[in-house]
């Protein structure tokens, strides 16, 4: 299985070499990991890593997320020691009935904070809106053709 963090990128990793060791307890190098992590994590309702991987200053008490093939792809526009900046692209059928699918995408500037060994995810700065694909980029939907050719008719 592609993992999901890699989903529609060039030269995508299997979910056993990217974010499953992670999953199974390995611990995230920098915040570009462990987001990338979370998003999988996400994808795959796993509510226990999610917890854990977020700072008990601001983790919420209780968090129900399923298993959500909903989230269609991860871009990262810019990570560093404390930041990432990511695009969260996910299926949103709801957002506009004019068109067969709509996608939406969430943009987020996450804050991550390391401490007693690890990197946690503390808050994120979060905007969401309806994605816009250029004609000639690849389809969200994953169909592999290009935009004007699938979703966009």
């Amino acid at each position: 299985m592609i993992c999901p963090c890699q989903n529609q990128q060039d030269n995508a990793k299997l979910y056993k070499e990217c974010c499953e060791p992670f999953h199974l307890g390995k611990i995230p190098a920098n915040p570009e990991e462990l987001m990338r992590s979370r998003f999988s994590g996400y994808a795959l309702g796993l509510n226990e890593y999610i917890l854990n991987s977020w700072h008990p200053s601001t983790r919420p008490d209780d968090l129900n997320i399923e298993k959500d093939d909903q989230w269609v792809k991860l871009e990262i526009v810019s990570s560093n020691k404390k930041q990432v900046h990511f695009l969260a692209y996910f299926k949103n059928e709801h957002f506009n009935k004019d068109i067969k699918i709509g996608f939406s995408v969430l943009e987020e500037t996450s804050d991550f904070v390391f401490e007693a060994g690890k990197w946690f995810y503390l808050s994120g700065d979060s905007e969401m809106n309806q994605a816009k694909q250029q004609r000639n980029q690849n389809c969200l939907c994953g169909s592999g053709k290009k935009f004007k050719k699938c979703c966009g008719l």
